[in-house]
């Protein structure tokens, strides 16, 4: 099959978990996979250029991307998300006339901001690929062909810590995301205030830049901030023994997250304690691969029973990395697309 993907940008999560990691495994299959990434990203501006001149420019490149894809006769077209941030689809319905297979993908709840727009999308598209059940709860009532495709990572892109870390004196809580979600660590900051009077540890932030950091009491607490780019993402995922994924439970928009920090935590090797909001909620079930987390004492409780434990770090941590090889990862669900762009 010859499939085009239209993708947000090299370094949006979306894009980087959803589309990049599959092309390979397509492409050894047989498969012609051809990429069409936004100029400036989606969600971005070159500040060299300006805000409305950047948003001219990107528009002009899609513009001629779906111009392209006319005389490129695609047998499927997948569209991450949508084509722009903003309330316009008429790129996305002239690719609808440009192949016989379009295939929406989403991860978020696009929707909540424009959800005429998305009325649209789902409508058009002759399938809708879903990170969560939550999301194809929404997505059913304007297209029956709904297919679960959960945010996985690729397996050998995450390879376990190493057991010696243990030993560590002082243990590591992380927290790694985008710099506008920094303000989230705000629900779990009284805990990390109270157990820094309690316990020696370290909590490390991993983020492209601090800016929100200084909205955030985390007085008292050991803090290690750390500038996010792919190359060194792993190894500082490595450096943590416990993973952090705090959501506000007052904002419908976190329900349809895919709980992509959670499963990166897990993958390496590391507990997590989250928020049970969306898809955390089934992924921390049982208290197998970490605790859910709500109140502040339940936060507090939980990250000290972890602080103070190695070894139920270790089973956790082992237990997650199961969870992530059988329902998370790239190598168990890379067919689930391949199937859903076969011609119907």
């Amino acid at each position: 099959m010859r499939c085009l993907f239209l993708a947000s940008g090299m370094n949006v999560p979306s894009t980087r978990f959803r589309i990049l990691p599959y092309l390979p495994w397509l492409r050894q299959a047989g498969h012609q996979c051809d990429l069409a990434i936004s100029w400036p990203e989606k969600y971005d501006y070159h500040p060299w250029l300006g805000w409305r001149v950047s948003q001219w420019v990107k528009r002009q490149r899609r513009v001629w991307q779906v111009w392209r894809a006319a005389y490129r006769h695609y047998d499927a077209i997948v569209i991450e998300r949508e084509i722009f941030d903003n309330s316009s689809y008429d790129l996305e319905l002239k690719l609808r006339q440009y192949t016989p297979r379009l295939l929406l993908d989403v991860d978020d709840g696009i929707f909540l901001k424009f959800p005429e727009k998305y009325e649209v999308l789902a409508k058009t598209a002759d399938e809708v690929l879903c990170g969560n059940e939550y999301l194809m709860d929404y997505t059913r009532p304007y297209n029956s062909q709904v297919t679960l495709l959960p945010t996985c990572v690729e397996l050998k892109q995450y390879p376990l810590r190493k057991i010696d870390r243990l030993a560590t004196a002082k243990p590591t809580i992380g927290w790694i995301g985008t710099t506008q979600n920094i303000a989230l660590l705000s629900v779990c900051a009284t805990a990390l205030r109270n157990l820094a009077k309690r316990f020696s540890f370290r909590l490390l932030i991993v983020a492209p830049a601090p800016d929100r950091l200084a909205e955030i009491d985390l007085s008292g607490v050991e803090i290690d901030f750390q500038k996010w780019n792919p190359e060194t993402e792993i190894r500082y995922l490595h450096e943590m023994d416990i993973g952090l994924m705090p959501l506000p439970a007052n904002e419908p928009w976190m329900k349809y997250k895919c709980g992509l920090k959670l499963i990166q935590y897990l993958a390496v090797g590391i507990p997590g304690v989250a928020s049970p909001i969306g898809v955390n909620e089934s992924i921390l079930a049982g208290n197998r691969v970490g605790f859910a987390a709500t109140l502040t004492e339940e936060w507090e409780k939980s990250l000290a029973e972890l602080l103070e434990t190695p070894q139920r770090r270790w089973e956790m941590g082992r237990a997650g990395r199961e969870l992530v090889e059988q329902k998370y990862s790239i190598e168990q669900n890379w067919q689930v697309l391949e199937r859903s762009l076969q011609p119907r």
